[in-house]
């Protein structure tokens, strides 16, 4: 890995920034991550596989002590690779006191909605007001959490400057002659956008370029020199708006093509044309179009949420986003359109929904993961109970769901056996691990929202 400086800046040499990077190429520098889930975690293994000291914040004390423990909470990752960190030096804490002792800290908490989809900023504000008190010069505290344009700014660099205000510690900026000093008199603040890929496991982690933008050139330098030690690529940016924009755009790309693919598929069904059909021979172009598939709605942390995140910061400026807009209310009623075609496919067999037994196969939101974010599983199980359908759900990867900020289901997997004694198997989620030959061939009728029965020909299917 190569240390990368920013070219539109001059850094004069000197040792305060030049000892941090000399760290960094040493590996003594001690790396802190904030927030041990499905990005957090996977960072630290990064990390402490180029022989970093880590340490691992969460304030979920189960999970610390899981973790200290050399065990795992997420499927892709196994007890080994914990075991393995651990022989690094890492070890897990819940006192944000520790952070003191770090070189490096990095936020990776989560950024959801509130209920009327305004962003809730409350992980990242209780983050940096319990580090702000420990923070000290020389540290580089980087932003890793998807958010509008401005979080960084407004969030993180205002409270460490009114923390610090009392001892004279402020964030470090650029002189106005348009150098840096290597002096780390102050604290170095950057965003880098986490681009986590749950269930991915064709790029490995480190070929996935980390984009950069620092408060201060010393900031965007030490940041892109921490990357730049375990991914392959880093991509310094001129401001942290421009980096926090640039996830957004992201996102927001996915979510308007899944939403048009989404409403084509509503549009196909009654001309009686294969949206799936049309896809695939429109992905044969060999240039101008990439194919995006429809759903029963989108789920994770970032693309049902990001479309919201921008528009609520466009109407600050007094603009409406429009067409991001729409295409998050598309998506969002897609758990609905699932139901009414359920409904649909029922009462062809005679059998209404409300007196309907209806098994749902996976509740995860993705294929292949351990993650409820989000899952439109969940909405369309809540609707299905709603409209009176007695509902069970079969999930390798959950064995219960209970209550999270969207749903209070409170249900256990069933096992996908003696499946004619449903009405519907309705499929949610393509989980690998599914013989769906052996299912459709058990079950009276099957609702495919994913495509996964493609292969296979029978009249108990209604592709939805």
């Amino acid at each position: 890995m190569n240390r990368v400086t920013p070219t539109n800046i001059a850094v004069s040499t000197g040792t305060g920034l030049e000892e941090w990077l000399s760290a960094i190429d040493r590996r003594t520098a001690k790396v802190g991550i904030i927030g041990l889930g499905y990005v957090g975690l996977p960072l630290t293994l990064l990390f402490s596989e180029e022989r970093f000291c880590v340490t691992g914040f969460d304030i979920d004390a189960a999970k610390v002590s899981a973790l200290n423990s050399g065990n795992s909470y997420i499927h892709r990752i196994e007890p080994d690779h914990i075991q393995a960190a651990q022989r690094s030096g890492f070890h897990a804490a819940t006192d944000f006191a520790e952070v003191a002792g770090m070189d490096a800290v990095l936020i990776c908490v989560p950024t959801p909605l509130n209920e009327d989809h305004t962003p809730d900023m409350s992980y990242v504000v209780s983050t940096i007001e319990s580090i702000a008190p420990y923070l000290r010069a020389g540290q580089l505290v980087v932003l890793e959490s998807t958010t509008y344009p401005g979080t960084t700014e407004e969030i993180i660099v205002e409270s460490i400057n009114r923390h610090g205000s009392g001892k004279g510690l402020q964030v470090l900026r650029n002189l106005p002659s348009g150098e840096a000093s290597a002096d780390l008199g102050g604290v170095m603040v950057a965003f880098s956008p986490e681009r986590e890929d749950p269930g991915n496991i064709i790029t490995p982690r480190r070929d996935i370029p980390k984009v950069i933008g620092g408060v201060d050139v010393r900031a965007t330098t030490a940041a892109s020199a921490l990357y730049g030690s375990v991914f392959r690529r880093t991509v310094p940016m001129s401001t942290p708006a421009a980096a926090e924009m640039t996830k957004l755009l992201e996102n927001i790309y996915r979510c308007v093509n899944i939403a048009l693919v989404n409403e084509l598929k509503q549009l196909c069904g009654p001309m009686g044309i294969d949206i799936w059909e049309v896809i695939e021979a429109a992905a044969t172009k060999p240039f101008g179009f990439q194919a995006f598939y429809p759903g029963p709605g989108v789920g994770g942390h970032c693309i049902p949420v990001d479309p919201f995140y921008l528009n609520w910061k466009a109407q600050q400026f007094g603009i409406q986003a429009k067409f991001i807009e729409l295409a998050g209310e598309v998506n969002e009623a897609m758990p609905g359109y699932v139901v009414q075609c359920t409904s649909r496919a029922l009462e062809r067999n005679g059998i209404a929904l409300k007196e309907a037994k209806v098994l749902v196969l996976g509740v995860a939101y993705k294929r292949d993961v351990d993650d409820l974010r989000e899952s439109p599983s969940l909405i369309v199980i809540e609707k299905l109970r709603q409209a009176g359908a007695q509902v069970e759900y079969n999930d390798p990867f959950f064995a219960e769901v209970g209550r999270g900020r969207h749903y209070d289901l409170h249900m256990r997997s069933t096992p996908v056996e003696n499946l004619g004694r449903f009405d519907c198997v309705l499929i949610l989620t393509d989980h690998s691990l599914y013989n769906y030959g052996e299912i459709v061939s058990q079950a009276k009728l099957v609702v495919d929202s994913r495509n996964a029965t493609r292969s296979i020909d029978s009249a108990k299917i209604v592709r939805c």
